[in-house]
């Protein structure tokens, strides 16, 4: 694994705004085509074998937290719970996910936590990066066979799919819309009906169906929207849906939030204890006390925020935020390598139940956030 500087491609604005990218540079320089990384194919292997991996625990350990019923320890109301059960009892499909892993090239990638509901990073991943490949390395590969994958997926899902139209829902933002543009662009290729619908603007039925500003009954639904949003905005939702059962399905189903929380991380390390592909974590904040280095994680923050590193009991870097108040885990802290003063964290994404791809954003500080760069990346080898 090595990090390697270049000239930009001369036209490189308009070439990722013609794939969708158009936020590069919203705060800040974003894409990030000044360097690149490259990987052996041994690397790639170890990074795809660990996500199909961990993917395959986290499976295991949402069926722990439901057979034991430990939703307390994650602090998931109780208003929720049957709609996580009755959800996970339908086996309903997923789409997607994304792994980010700490990874140096030489021990195993460690788990930092897993975007299970409303990853994004996908259309540089998908497409910027794989058209900054074919404009400047050509003879070389990518880790990247997302889009491929996503039209297949859809495919395979789309017989279980309800109703006519399969609805993508989310917020009225730019970043969001061309993530929902995008990924109906695969439903659509794969031959699915679709629809965009602001999730602002969800009707609801006095017998309570949702609806879409054509009032046509919301029957399958993609949404781009965290579900501890979801739920937690209106208890005529959680209501709404208890009382809809197998008439309406969701994307991703709601069962994903135990997964998209990360206390699923300690559960994870109580499962399968020495694991090479993950860190040591914990929700007991007495046995960090005998711990040299760890992070502190809220169980629900996005961006890095609220993240606290303490090195022999000496806070190292604390991060701002709005989160924290719904409980946090504690990590042991990854050994994350440092190019060029930069952090690299490798997004691995799993679509369907298999390794599919991977984009990697770097940062100045060990905490990746919202001001982190997406740099492409190679296969050489």
């Amino acid at each position: 694994m090595q990090r390697r500087t270049h000239p930009p491609r001369a036209d490189w604005r308009r070439k990722v705004e013609s794939v969708g990218l158009a936020w590069h540079s919203a705060a800040g320089p974003y894409w990030n085509e000044e360097a690149h990384y490259a990987f052996s194919a041994a690397e790639v292997d170890a990074i795809e074998g660990a996500t199909n991996a961990l993917h395959a625990m986290c499976l295991e350990a949402a069926q722990h937290v439901i057979a034991h019923r430990q939703y307390d320890r994650l602090a998931i109301p109780p208003a929720v719970v049957p709609l996580i059960e009755a959800s996970w009892a339908q086996e309903p499909p997923s789409l997607y996910g994304r792994f980010d892993l700490a990874y140096d090239g030489m021990g195993p990638p460690k788990l930092l936590e897993y975007n299970a509901d409303t990853p994004t990073s996908l259309v540089e991943a998908s497409l910027a990066q794989w058209f900054w490949l074919q404009d400047t390395h050509p003879q070389l590969d990518q880790f990247n066979a997302l889009h491929e994958r996503l039209i297949a997926h859809w495919r395979h899902l789309a017989p279980h799919l309800q109703g006519d139209v399969l609805h993508f829902v989310g917020m009225d933002d730019l970043e969001d819309g061309v993530t929902l543009a995008y990924l109906r662009d695969t439903a659509e290729q794969a031959g699915i009906r679709c629809a965009t619908l602001p999730i602002r603007r969800i009707g609801l039925t006095g017998d309570g169906f949702f609806t879409d500003l054509d009032d046509r009954v919301l029957e399958s639904v993609f949404k781009l929207y965290p579900w501890e949003w979801l739920v937690a905005e209106d208890p005529r939702f959680v209501e709404a849906l208890l009382g809809l059962g197998t008439r309406m399905q969701w994307l991703e189903p709601a069962w994903k939030l135990l997964l998209s929380n990360k206390g699923i991380l300690a559960v994870l390390w109580e499962l399968f204890p020495g694991h090479p592909n993950l860190l040591p974590a914990t929700l007991d904040a007495s046995e960090v006390l005998t711990w040299d280095a760890y992070v502190t994680k809220p169980l629900l923050s996005r961006e890095g925020a609220n993240v606290t590193v303490t090195l022999f009991d000496q806070v190292l870097l604390r991060t701002r935020g709005d989160y924290g108040a719904e409980g946090v885990v504690h990590q042991a802290l990854a050994t994350i390598p440092r190019f060029d003063d930069r952090y690299p964290v490798i997004g691995s994404w799993i679509i369907g139940d298999a390794a599919a791809g991977m984009g990697i954003r770097e940062s100045r500080q060990v905490v990746t956030d919202n001001l982190s760069q997406f740099v492409p990346h190679v296969i050489e080898g």
